[in-house]
């Protein structure tokens, strides 16, 4: 597919110059770039590699002196990361799924499947499952008993989908997300350690025998509209109700959300995040690369959790934490300081011992 300058501005809301008539199939960096590929120099620091390249456009940052840099025509992007969103969206042409249901797809007499959904092949569609129109659904996908998937959803290979799952339009979900396991949910006849050690907060234990009971996960997972999730991503059913996440969510890869997890809308949650049993977050919470939040706690609405933190207790809302144990971060950033300020208070608080120490042998 190509698109002419002035198509991609008026597709992205920005301003063009010069010969908006000249047409580009895809984009590139600025040193890569060839004639008919869009140049990404968002910003001056990019600028030198257009010389390099030999892209006739490029996006630009705005008020950019696109003749002086040897092109022919130019997009302005005053929010460039802005920009790419809907610059990567036109040029992306997605995955080659073959429209209808592939000879090697196994579906079940029972489902119903809405009108354009493409089934690609080994997928598995189960008793009674429903699929929105306009559905892909990648090879080797498997989609349990009574699920229910909302229509132009984006099931990528290998993506495994449990019972009565249901999901809103529009999912992406990358190739390996599993949606719908068990939780990890387990009860000993007697008090456990861990529960003795929770109460005690860390006094010794009891050494026993001690055998863990399977807690079964009864309740499903709901999903909005307009959810992602990555990459080898794990959703975990509800105990007794659903986990929930919330429409306009966005899960990066191998994100762990537990059993009874509740997610507000248009979240956040980064690489290696986990998010423990039963805890809810509100809506635009953000949660940084493996960062972890403890079991049945609540994190605010625009919360923002920096990576790696380890959160053991509520954070309110509109608060940014830091840090294991997760607190406010300017509060980190001090503690921080101060450690590394440690070594020369030890060596100081040495010096005075040694002076006193002499005056006292002195006297």
């Amino acid at each position: 597919m190509r698109y002419t300058i002035r198509e991609m501005a008026e597709a992205l809301g920005a301003e063009a110059a010069g010969d908006t008539t000249i047409t580009v199939a895809g984009a590139a960096e600025p040193a890569d770039a060839a004639p008919d590929q869009l140049a990404l120099a968002s910003d001056p620091k990019y600028a030198e590699g257009l010389a390099q390249g030999a892209a006739r456009a490029a996006l630009l940052w705005p008020g950019a002196d696109w003749q002086a840099l040897g092109l022919e025509a130019a997009i302005f992007a005053p929010r460039p990361r802005f920009a790419m969103a809907g610059l990567t969206r036109m040029l992306d042409v997605g995955p080659d799924i073959a429209p209808g249901i592939h000879p090697m797809a196994m579906v079940d007499s029972s489902a119903t499947i809405g009108p354009g959904a493409c089934i690609g092949p080994f997928a598995v569609i189960g008793v009674g499952v429903e699929i929105g129109a306009g559905a892909r659904i990648a090879a080797h996908v498997s989609i349990a008993e009574e699920a229910r998937i909302g229509e132009e959803a984006l099931i990528l290979h290998g993506v495994k989908i449990g019972a009565r799952v249901t999901i809103g339009d529009r999912l992406i979900a990358q190739p390996g997300a599993v949606i719908g396991a068990d939780g990890f949910s387990f009860v000993t006849p007697e008090k456990s350690n861990v529960e003795t050690a929770r109460e005690s907060l860390g006094e010794t234990v009891e050494a026993r025998d001690q055998s863990w009971a399977r807690i079964h996960s009864l309740g499903a997972v709901v999903i909005g509209d307009d959810v992602e999730i990555g990459a080898n991503t794990t959703i975990d059913r509800g105990t007794i109700r659903d986990t929930v996440i919330g429409a306009g969510t966005k899960l990066d890869n191998q994100v762990q959300i537990g059993h009874n997890v509740v997610i507000g809308r248009d979240c956040l949650l980064c690489g290696q995040s986990g998010v423990a049993g039963s805890a809810t977050l509100g809506d635009r919470v953000v949660v940084g690369g493996a960062a972890s939040i403890a079991d049945h706690l609540s994190v605010g609405d625009d919360a923002v959790i920096a990576g790696k933190s380890g959160v053991a207790s509520n954070v309110p809302a509109g608060r940014a934490v830091m840090g294991y144990p997760a607190m406010p971060m300017e509060r980190n950033v001090e503690a921080y300081k101060a450690l590394r300020r440690l070594p020369r208070l030890f060596a100081q608080v040495s010096a005075l011992q040694k002076a006193v120490s002499k005056g006292s042998q002195t006297d």
